[in-house]
């Protein structure tokens, strides 16, 4: 049996700290970032585009190795290490002067970011027992939820305010607090699991990944075409896929410890939470695009005034997630992902369908406060489910590769989302009197796209099972050493 020392609680809160912080930033830039760049650091486009891309590129690629280095390692040392990083490379992006520097910073934050992601779900898995993780999961989602779409409102509060610096200062004092709170109430005795290291496979998975993510993140940038000399975006998308095949093939036929223990996708419940977590990060991010643009360049909002349209959205999903969280104890959490599914792209289609060219913002509350309560009923279920249907020494892997899947269902949905709207952007020009006209329908029309791929969500959650086969067995204490700091 795991070993749980102090109060769960309390170490809980301290990795929250460091979990916020990763999903705000995020979001945070999106809303600010590209103006003031322009204006400030005479930004290129490319280099806006980076500022964003790379942090999503350097925290979803090394997520599957993090994961296990950190049961090899310790979750708590690679939890600590990815908070001193993405702190100190906060306090970089902030002091940066030139376009450059901060897209170096970025990345640097990402790995950080990396780092911590996988070990603070896995360390909900080993402090608290199956019959109270549900609870626990549901605060974990609580903060995914709000700081994702938190965002916004607090990037256009600082720019306004403050200045575009303090959007990466405020993780400065965030973080050390952090990291003092973690060090003194995350407990050093989980297990680490004496895995071995698969070289090859980290290569080939890291290598791939970064591919198609290049490949598909700025395909638009490119115009899909040429990037260096001969090779396009088309080639190196295709180079990535072959070596994420490759990488399955090895994992198939590595026999002594893989990177992703291919057995993981044998429990239909862990499959299928991974599919639908990736229609979460499709949706969630892809949603965001079409309507700050919206806001800002159609209606005249403000950072800031755009923000608070999309405040209903962050309270409802932060009040609601706890108790999904604890519903998910009490019956099949496949049936309260399903609904959180069902009612997010009800509120999708209810901001395509009162998108108008000077509407009022309160027009958007009730449909935003519906998205918000089904974004509260989607983090944590969906998560318990996925780390309940594995053993505990799988642990750390099975985190991995959830966090992975939510992250590159992100990227992939800001890339589909950015092609269709400029594509359906060029179609409206030609039969529009105004751009804000042309902009509201082609934002219309691309909302379509996350509420139909939440709709898939919800048919995958269909095939989880009732409750996952490890829920009612006793605990299987796993190889370990005691973990020391």
């Amino acid at each position: 049996m795991t070993r749980r020392a102090g109060n769960p609680w309390t170490a809980l809160g301290a990795l929250s700290i460091g979990f916020f912080m990763i999903m705000l930033d995020t979001t945070i830039v999106n809303v600010a970032i590209p103006a003031v760049l322009r204006s400030s650091l005479h930004a290129t486009l490319n280099q806006i585009v980076w500022v964003n891309s790379v942090y999503l590129l350097t925290y979803a690629v090394p997520l599957l190795l993090t994961a296990r280095l950190g049961d090899r390692l310790g979750r708590k040392p690679m939890f600590l290490t990815g908070l001193a990083v993405f702190t100190a490379a906060s306090l970089w992006c902030a002091l940066s002067g030139t376009p450059e520097l901060l897209i170096t910073a970025r990345a640097v934050q990402g790995l950080g970011a990396a780092c911590m992601g996988p070990q603070t779900m896995a360390f909900i898995a080993t402090l608290f027992p199956p019959t109270k993780r549900g609870a626990a999961m549901g605060a974990w989602g609580a903060v995914a939820g709000v700081a994702t779409i938190t965002g916004p409102l607090l990037g256009g509060l600082l720019v306004d305010n403050l200045g575009w610096q303090w959007i990466f200062m405020v993780n400065v004092p965030i973080g050390v607090l952090g990291l003092v709170l973690a060090t003194v109430l995350v407990p050093g005795a989980q297990p680490r699991n004496r895995h071995k290291f698969d070289v090859l496979g980290t290569i080939l998975f890291s290598l791939g990944l970064l591919a198609v993510v290049f490949g598909v993140q700025n395909g638009q940038q490119y115009d899909w075409g040429k990037v260096w000399g001969a090779i396009g975006i088309p080639e190196i998308i295709g180079i990535g896929v072959l070596l994420l095949i490759a990488f399955v093939v090895w994992q198939r036929v590595n026999r002594d410890e893989p990177l992703l223990p291919l057995s993981l996708f044998g429990r239909r419940t862990f499959s299928a939470a991974n599919v639908a977590n990736v229609c979460v990060g499709f949706a969630l991010t892809g949603m965001f695009l079409p309507i700050v643009i919206y806001l800002q360049s159609v209606l005249g909002l403000s950072p800031l005034q755009s923000g608070l349209v999309t405040l209903p959205m962050s309270l409802v999903s932060g009040v609601v997630a706890p108790f999904a969280g604890k519903l998910s104890d009490l019956m099949p959490g496949k049936y309260v992902s399903m609904f959180g599914f069902v009612t997010l792209a009800g509120g999708v289609a209810w901001l395509a369908a009162v998108a108008e060219v000077g509407a009022s913002p309160w027009r958007f509350v009730p449909a935003l406060a519906l998205a918000g309560l089904g974004i509260g009923c989607l983090f944590s279920p969906l998560a318990n489910l996925a780390v309940t249907a594995v053993d505990p020494p799988m642990m750390g892997a099975a985190s991995g590769v959830f966090n992975t899947t939510r992250q590159v269902g992100g990227v992939l949905g800001s890339a589909a989302i950015g092609v269709l709207l400029q594509a359906r952007l060029a179609v409206s020009l030609r039969g529009a009197t105004t751009f804000q006209h042309a902009f509201t329908d082609a934002a219309r029309t691309t909302l379509i796209l996350p509420a139909a791929v939440l709709v898939l969500g919800a048919l995958a959650c269909i095939v989880i099972a009732q409750r996952p086969a490890v829920f009612d067995r006793p605990s299987q204490a796993p190889t370990a050493v005691p973990e020391t700091v």
